[in-house]
């Protein structure tokens, strides 16, 4: 019997340089603050579903070094089943954010290290975690062709398959059909569609692309504007979810997208495991941090109810 999440992604230790603004090239400014924590979209995914309720599974790779025992530390904590190999001759990846002082927005540079070595060889070797699981996640921070054989994995043996595009990097058209849900932010959406979003109706137009490439449900998130949940068959446009004022908002994505893989393996209907990611998601960029931020399910259930 299927059961969980399994996620293939990248952990990088993520390295949080605070400040009023970026500077441009040849300045150095002064910063308000800095921090260093587990990050990455496939293991914050993993880390937001675990704590959502989810059995989680994650399939990665780390050096063996001081950040590679930080992700081995977490996945401990949090109780997620790691398939990780450790590198010797390759370091953990590392992100470089920065976060706005005043306004909570962010723009990251990602080294994915180890992780970028992450091949289909590794994916083989993980196929019966994958098929085991009700519901399968991965993004393009590792070689997208890793993420297209183990969509092919889990769309064979039946697994509802959850695509995140992100970063905004070309991918294979043939991702597309494996998707029963391709979930873009709204820029991860523009590239992909070659148009901005700066309407429902821009975002709507944006859905019809992408089932037109084959994906059964686009969900293209929109920050504070919420998500459009969109197929054949119905359009929805569900609210984002407040819970108190904006600090962070670096970890929102991975935070929706771990809530709806957590909601769907649990059985929900997608609409409601979409109101499910906008509360974790909601409660998230509440907080500091990436990882460290995503919401305990009795926080997810009590800004729901």
């Amino acid at each position: 019997m299927k059961s969980g999440v399994s996620i293939v992604g990248v952990f990088v230790a993520d390295m949080v340089h605070v400040a009023h603004r970026m500077p441009v090239i040849g300045e150095t400014i002064i910063g308000t603050g800095f921090s260093v924590g587990p990050g990455g979209k496939g293991s914050n995914q993993a880390v937001a579903a675990a704590r959502a309720g989810a059995s989680v599974s994650f399939i990665s790779k780390i050096g063996r070094d001081a950040f590679g025992e930080m992700a081995l530390k977490i996945y401990t904590e949090e109780r997620i089943s790691a398939h990780v190999v450790q590198m010797e001759d390759l370091p953990t990846g590392t992100a470089f954010i920065y976060l706005n002082a005043s306004k909570g927005d962010n723009a990251i540079i990602i080294y994915p290290g180890a992780a970028g070595t992450l091949g289909i060889s590794d994916v083989e070797s993980a196929r019966e975690t994958i098929e085991r699981s009700s519901v399968f996640v991965t993004q393009l921070e590792q070689p997208a062709e890793t993420a297209l054989h183990a969509l092919k994995i889990a769309s064979a043996a039946g697994v509802i398959t959850v695509f995140n595009p992100a970063p905004a990097e070309a991918f294979p058209e043939a991702i597309y059909p494996l998707c029963d849900y391709i979930v873009p932010n709204e820029t991860e959406a523009a590239a992909i569609v070659g148009f901005p979003l700066q309407t429902q109706r821009d975002a709507r137009r944006a859905g019809d692309v992408l089932l037109s490439k084959g994906v059964k449900a686009a969900l293209i998130t929109l920050g504070s504007r919420g998500v459009l949940y969109h197929t054949p068959l119905e359009t929805v446009h569900v609210s984002a979810q407040s819970s108190g004022a904006v600090i962070d908002t670096t970890g929102a994505g991975d935070a929706f997208v771990g809530g709806f893989s957590a909601a769907l393996s649990k059985g929900m209907q997608p609409v409601d495991a979409v109101r499910f990611g906008c509360a974790t998601a909601g409660i998230t960029v509440t907080r500091k941090g990436t990882a460290s931020a995503m919401p305990q399910l009795v926080e997810i259930e009590a800004l729901l109810a």
